[in-house]
């Protein structure tokens, strides 16, 4: 069997990588432990939240599957952080998990260039070949070897194990090799990899019980709906209508919490039968109780597995601690005295790649050819991998067409930061994407992401002539808008004898407002489009809601965006000064030593990738734009590059302290 592509796993990674190949054009085959456990969502079940809304906007505007996939099951729809700036606001939903998957496994199964292959990939089949083209790697893949003896050729493979690899799951004392509770762990890849030479290292996550919504005591616990309008996550669609449900809330207390450290040493977590390391933004409810021995209570969000089932997820208690204990601090909670565990929690322990070990476009430095994506990664959270799996599928597609890399910068996506962040940075834990680690969260809307990356998707063939044309007719009704605010003027025939929600006087001085354009009314935060639109509805057009709310963001933020976009011209300078994977370091005269050693680890790709190593000094970094500017074909470096650079250093500095509580 032959194809042009195989991608190794069947989760979320998996199915963007194998979607985007096809779409490319190439014949691709998706090889996986369980065919029917394609698209499963092996903890909460939810998509979005802060930072990973913005990720799966990203995704579908880049011609991705997840934001299609939970618009047609979710089951509960939020905005999350209303009441702060728009920048750190994202779309959350609850999602029926059984029709998620079995929509997804649909998806896969229509795709006529996809086949599916129930097996376990046990090894790699690679041939020697002489370096070039700016790569160092002596090593090409040339296919895969299956635990039943198959051998599968393809001229790219893309990695997406999750927590499969080498994986052990921990229940108290019990412990078993699965990658999740009652599925095995792929054994065997984890030798391939480390005889090629790969770094593994071992992580860990986990999760909560599940339990019967029957023995829930509802009176004695928060409701909690979602919003009236639900957004859609895909730009396709239309407004929906679904049907939604309640969750619940409750907390933990002293009585929890007291049982919980009276059986701390039956914890795999802490006996030291557990050597990963686990989420630091995820903990479980041994490491709250531990590390925040101060809080007398932890929120637990009781969430619907799914409108067909009685599996109700309780979001805040992952623990791996013995199945007793579980049920004995659960019955500490209010309306869960009575409660009748399904399953219980658990730890799942799990061999991880060192993703330094990786170029920006996902693609290994090892064996060229091989792109990683996911929990392999060392990532935590279905969005994350659903990104990287894009990522990986449409780079995997470009190294089948000889074309250059598709890679995305911090200034453009959230993808991008968290590409960046774990191929320049590694990671020690799992990583999870938060708005904080943008430096240019103002600019990266969940709203705008369209506007962002449709272009670029469409260039490398990702949209169709009708998608393309959808778009279009968006960006040309918001100018219509915005040059509706910016000719239309206020008089005092608009407002008289009208009520409104604002007074004109009160927000400008007397006289003043009037002869105003509407955009600069907008600018207070008195005022809102839908007040302006009232005053003359015909002036605006009949746009989707949307638009025009898009458009609303984009006025009221327009001095943030200006600034930032400033400051993103000076990163993307250099970005774009490219440095040859193939470079010289040890040529490089005055190089300090620790810089030369990162610089030969990372193998960054460009001088702003090299700048945001940790360790790498200011004069390094000179050194290393003067040697790659005087490469043949490369443009003559002048001070004000430099300078750029020092200025883009301090701001970065400056912009990435702070958390995700900030209004920006």
């Amino acid at each position: 069997m032959d194809f042009d592509a195989i991608v190794v796993g069947g989760g979320h990674a998996g199915i963007e990588a194998a979607m985007a190949l096809c779409k490319l054009g190439y014949s691709t085959m998706m090889i996986t432990q369980n065919l029917d456990t394609i698209g499963k969502m092996s903890c909460n079940p939810a998509i979005g939240g802060m930072a990973k809304g913005n990720m799966v906007r990203e995704i579908d505007a880049l011609g991705g599957w997840m934001g299609k996939l939970i618009d047609a099951t979710m089951i509960q729809f939020r905005i999350l952080n209303r009441r702060k700036g728009p920048a750190v606001q994202s779309p959350r939903a609850q999602a029926d998990k059984i029709k998620y998957q079995l929509y997804a496994k649909q998806v896969l199964e229509k795709e006529p260039r996809l086949r599916l292959f129930m097996d376990t990939v046990v090894d790699f089949i690679h041939e020697e070949v002489a370096p070039k083209d700016g790569i160092r790697s002596s090593k090409r893949i040339t296919g895969v070897i299956t635990e039943r003896g198959h051998q599968i050729c393809a001229k790219a493979v893309v990695l997406t194990t999750g927590t499969f690899l080498n994986g052990r799951i921990f229940v108290g004392e019990h412990s078993a090799s699965s990658g999740r509770l009652g599925e095995p762990a792929a054994l065997g890849l984890d030798q391939g990899l480390r005889k090629l030479g790969f770094s593994l290292g071992r992580m860990k996550t986990g999760t909560p019980a599940r339990i019967h919504r029957d023995s829930i005591d509802f009176s004695r616990v928060e409701e909690q709906w979602g919003d009236s309008e639900v957004v859609p996550f895909s730009f396709d669609a239309s407004p929906l209508r679904q049907e939604q449900v309640a969750c619940y809330i409750t907390y933990t207390n002293p009585s929890t919490h007291q049982i919980i450290k009276n059986n701390m040493h039956r914890s795999p977590l802490y006996s030291g039968k557990i050597e990963g390391i686990g989420p630091r933004y995820c903990p479980s409810i041994e490491d709250k109780v531990v590390k925040f021995p101060t809080r007398d209570r932890h929120q637990i969000f009781i969430e619907p597995e799914g409108a067909d089932t009685k599996e109700m997820y309780l979001n805040g208690v992952s623990s791996s601690l013995p199945e007793d204990v579980q049920t004995s601090f659960i019955h500490t909670l209010a309306g869960l005295e009575e409660a009748v565990i399904m399953r219980p929690g658990y730890a799942v322990e799990y061999d991880f790649m060192d993703p330094s070990q990786l170029y920006p476009n996902l693609e290994t430095k090892l064996l060229s050819g091989l792109f990683v994506a996911g929990q392999t990664n060392g990532t935590s959270g279905y969005e994350e991998a659903a990104a990287q799996g894009l990522v990986a599928g449409l780079n995997a597609g470009r190294y089948l067409a000889g074309e250059p890399a598709f890679l995305l910068t911090r200034a453009e996506a959230y993808i991008g930061v968290m590409i960046d962040d774990l191929v320049t940075l590694g990671t020690k834990e799992p990583y999870r994407m938060f708005t904080s680690r943008a430096e240019h969260r103002i600019s990266l809307r969940h709203d705008s992401a369209d506007l962002r990356l449709f272009e670029r998707a469409r260039e490398i063939g990702m949209h169709d002539d009708a998608a393309w044309k959808n778009f279009l007719q968006k960006k040309e009704g918001m100018l219509s808008i915005k040059d509706s605010l910016a000719q239309r003027r206020l008089s005092e025939a608009d407002v008289a004898g009208k009520e409104l929600k604002i007074n004109v006087d009160e927000i400008f001085p007397k006289d003043k407002a009037y002869g105003k354009t509407f955009w600069q009314l907008l600018k207070s935060p008195l005022v809102d489009l839908e007040t302006l639109r009232s005053l003359d509805p015909q002036c605006f057009g009949d746009f989707p809601l949307d638009w025009y709310r898009q458009v609303e963001l984009d006025v009221k933020y327009e001095g943030y965006v200006v600034r930032q976009e400033q400051q993103i011209v000076r990163f993307n300078r250099m970005e774009h000064m490219r440095v040859p994977a193939d470079f010289d370091y040890q040529g490089i005269t005055g190089l300090s030593n620790e810089a030369r050693e990162k610089f030969l680890k990372i193998t960054p790709l460009s001088i702003g990738q090299a700048g945001r190593i940790p360790g790498v000094r200011n004069a390094d970094l000179a050194l290393l734009m003067v040697a790659v500017a005087r490469r043949p074909g490369q443009e003559a470096l002048d001070r004000s590059l430099s300078e750029d650079f020092l200025q883009a250093s301090k701001t970065f500095e400056e912009v990435t302290i702070g958390s995700d509580d900030g209004d920006l």
